[in-house]
Formats: structure tokens, sequence, C-alpha cells
């Protein structure tokens, strides 16, 4: 047995969350579907059960099969999985009659539990639900109750076998995150091994087994991914490594100079790429989202296998997936089904013979800057907003051409050294400008105009799967759309986007 835990999604919203919490508590996690338990069940010391929308009581319930793990693991179950576990095991589940959704407090908890050790009488839970457990299932023990809600927390005597109808993942369950260490901790005996450094030297050592004496080429993108993965395998492998920088005359101003220039200060071994021509050549007249998605993606593989042969003998492929673009990239039967396919999941065309490394895999964005902090990393470009791999492709709405992509730098490097200087950039997430297909009438001293709206956009999130707009300074903006309207010629109006996601996309393609 090891230090891993098997999280099985059902389909839920939170489902990432409870992965996140876990790590956080520096235990070692993997997510599977339900219905895609991982072959070898031994590498697992304990197993979560996620929420759904899906209801036990439905026709399409999802039916997990637990054979090899209830009775036999230390098994949590949350909301979903607490109620299948009742209602397919001599319990109840039935419609609420009231609303359980929100905040609750605990009104009671059994004495002397393990799992709720430390958590107080009157503790605030998260509750998302309409079905609920109105009797335990067989040896059902019921261990925490609301005012509302009876069965909120039970286990199966007998067993390791624990479940909950509340959500401990979300950070409105206050002692939520105490919940899962206690599980972890004291009911599964685990032990919190998952650590920046440990990764760091486990992963440094796997590689040199995986890759040996064979060349990895690498595609550096300038973010915080790529950018960890190239360090990781450098200290690895060497100069057996090749990392390629390809300016596909989408990026922001000046950063094809700049980050080129930081990559070589960092050691490693980067040839930088100006294909930018061969790009705008090819988006020329193409003004759907995904057409120019597509047209980039298919250049991009072209230069970078016109590229890749020259370097002799290279079989391996170096990439920057991380963690939340595989799990993107698995069906699940619920809404955290398949939402978009990432470039960097699923492997290459046909005629690049090239196999695949991927050292930040199983990491969370936040761990990929923890790790990197842990190599030594500038702490600046560990704390770039991340940006689009199409660039700013996707925030030129409509056709593209060198003219707008030159506007577009000019907006987005006021707007992001605005931010810097006024202390604002590490408080946002991710910021960026959109050149809108319209032009507005506006008043230069004595002349009408008649020229391009930007919008701008700062939001602030965690990973990326929701957002909020940022909440930015009336006198910071009044001063970043006075200094775009003055120095960037073409351009005569400027709006700020409040939008949220969801319902909104951080991106407006």
């Amino acid at each position: 047995m090891n230090n891993s835990v098997l999280i099985l999604d059902f389909g839920s919203q939170y489902t990432q969350l409870i992965a996140r919490r876990v790590r956080e508590l520096n235990f070692f996690c993997e997510l599977h579907p339900f219905n895609h338990l991982p072959e070898n069940l031994d590498d697992f010391s304990a197993v979560i059960l996620s929420g759904s929308p899906y209801s036990v009581r439905s026709e399409d319930a999802l039916l997990p099969d637990l054979s090899k793990i209830k009775g036999k693991k230390p098994l949590l179950a949350v909301c979903y999985g607490a109620q299948y576990l009742a209602h397919f095991n001599g319990g109840n589940v039935a419609p609420s009659n009231i609303r359980e959704y929100g905040r609750a407090n605990l009104s009671f908890i059994k004495e002397n539990e393990p799992l709720f050790d430390g958590i107080a009488i009157d503790s605030q839970v998260w509750m998302s639900h309409s079905d609920t457990i109105k009797e335990l299932p067989t040896r059902g023990v019921c261990l925490a109750s609301t005012n509302d809600v009876v069965n909120a927390a039970y286990r199966i005597d007998g067993e390791q076998t624990y479940a909950i109808q509340f959500h401990p993942e979300v950070s409105h369950s206050i002692d939520g995150k105490k919940l899962l260490e206690n599980f972890l901790t004291k009911i599964a005996k685990i032990t919190p091994t998952w650590t920046p450094d440990n990764f760091v030297e486990m992963t440094i050592q796997s590689l040199k087994e995986q890759v040996g004496d064979e060349k990895v080429i690498l595609g550096l993108s300038g973010g915080v991914d790529s950018t960890v993965a190239a360090v990781l395998l450098n200290k690895a492998i060497g100069n057996q490594l090749h990392c390629i920088f390809v300016n596909n005359g989408l990026l922001r101003k000046n950063e094809f100079e700049n980050v080129l220039k930081q990559y070589e200060g960092m050691g490693l071994n980067v040839k930088g790429v100006d294909a930018s021509e061969r790009f705008l050549t090819a988006l020329a007249g193409k003004s759907d989202p995904e057409d120019k998605r597509k047209t980039i993606g298919r250049v991009f593989i072209e230069v970078f296998d016109d590229e890749s042969h020259k370097i002799e003998d290279a079989k391996w492929l170096g990439q920057g997936t991380i963690y939340p673009d595989v799990i993107e990239s698995l069906s699940v039967k619920g809404p955290s089904a398949t939402i978009k396919s990432h470039h960097n999941v699923g492997g290459l065309p046909d005629f690049m013979k090239l196999k695949v490394v991927e050292p930040l895999r199983m990491l969370f964005k936040d761990e990929v800057r923890r790790v990197g902090k842990t190599l030594g990393i500038d702490e600046e470009l560990l704390g770039r907003h991340p940006f689009p791999g199409p660039g700013l492709a996707i925030r030129i709405l409509g056709d593209v051409t060198a003219e707008k992509v030159q506007i577009l730098q000019e907006v987005d490097a006021i707007f992001i050294n605005g931010l810097k200087e006024h202390n604002l950039y590490d408080k946002v997430w991710q910021a960026g400008a959109i050149l809108l297909p319209i032009n507005s009438v506006g008043v230069m001293g004595d002349e009408r105009t008649y020229e391009k709206v930007v919008a701008l956009r700062a939001v602030e999130s965690v990973d990326g799967m929701t957002a909020d707009w940022v909440d930015l300074p009336y006198t910071f903006l009044q001063k970043i759309s006075n200094a775009i309207i003055n120095k960037v010629k073409g351009v005569n109006r400027v709006v700020y986007d409040i939008s949220s996601k969801p319902p909104a996309t951080i991106e407006w393609e």
C-alpha cells in the first residue's frame, strides 16, 4: 500500500475541488471517472466518491462497481456517493421536503468519532442536494446532523466506510478541510508526503529512467507550464533537451525577444523561430474563432515539425500538460464531461513519430508554481498571467491583420504595464485587451473620428474553471483609458468587461 488517494468522479462541479483540497493537505490523489476504475486498485490507500447532479432514484442513476472498494478500503462518500451507499444497501433516499441547498450548521456530532475530531457543534457546512437520506443503510450509524438534515453524516459499522451529505471541499464548509484530513490521517492512516521537493526529486529520477540517453524536443510558450516542464527536463537530461520557442506573430509586445532572453539566462538550450508572416498569411480572411484556432494549431505543428527535423535522432516530445487538461479531456457522464479538446492532450499527428513525455501531467496550476519556486525559477515568470495558446488572434474579434495585431499589442502593453505600475498585477489572475470589430464616433481636438473600440478584461480565479471580474479602481481605469486613446492611433473608445464565468467565458472567442 502507498499514500495515494483515488477520487471517483460522478460529474459534480466540485470534483476538482476535492482533489485540490487533498493535494493541499500534501496527499497525492488521482481523479478517475466513476465507470473507469484504474487497473491496479492496490496503488490506492483510500477512496473518495464525489457528488453528482444525478439522483440515485432516477433511471439514469450512475452505478459504480464498488465490489473491490467498499468494506476493503477506507471509503469517504460525498453527497451523491453518500446517497448511493444508502439507497443500494438497505437505506431509503427520498426527495427532500425542504430546500437543502446552501449554508447549514451542525446541530449534533456523535462523540469520539475520528471523522469529526476537532470539529465543533455549530460548524458551518455547505449542502447541495434535492434528495435526502431518510433511513440509513444496513449497519449505518448516524455521526452528525443539522437542524434540517438528520443524517448529515454516517458510517457503516464494521467497515471503514464513511459518508456525508454536505460538501467538505468547498470553502463554505468551514471545517471541511479538517474533516478530509481526519479521514486521511486518522481513518485511512495515510502519511502526507506529497510536497514540491519530493515531486521534483521523484520526477527528475523518473525522467532519467524514462528518456535515457535520447533527445527531447519541447515547444516553449513563455508561460509557466512549459517553462517548469523545461527546467525539470533540463535538470534530468541536460543538453539532451532541445527547446523551440515559436513567434506566431500573435504574442504580446516585445514578448518574443524578452522571453527568449529570459530563457537563455536560465541555461536552457533554446532556439527562437520567428514565423510571424507564415501565421498571419494563413489567418488572412478568417474570422470564425474555431477556424482561427485550428489554423494556428495546424501552422504551429508545421513550423514545429520543420524545426524538429533539424534535430537529429530526436525521439521524444516534451509537453507542459497539466492535470486539469487531462481531467477535462476525460469523458465523464455529467456536467464535467469533456468541455473542450486540449491541443496538448490526446496524441500527435501521425507524421510526428515522437513519444510524449509530460513531467507536469499530475499537477494543478498552483502546484506547478510551487514546483517552479522549488526549482528556483524567477518569481516574475512564475507569477505571469495565463495567456491563450492562439494568442491575440482570439482577442481580435473578426479577421486578423498585422495592423490590428499592432494596435492590440500597444493597447495590451499599456494595460498590463499599468497594472504592474499600480501594484494591481498580482491581484489579478488574468488580464488582457480585446479589439472589437466595430468603430465608434469620437471627437479629438475639433475633428470627428470614427475609430476602433477596445474592451479591457481582468478576472480573479484559482484555476480558470470559474472566474469573477476584478473591481479595478475607477481612477486606474480612467488613467488607462486616457493613455490608450491618447497613445494608440486608431482607438477612440475603451470599455471594461464586468462579466463573470459562468455564464461568460474569460476570453471573448
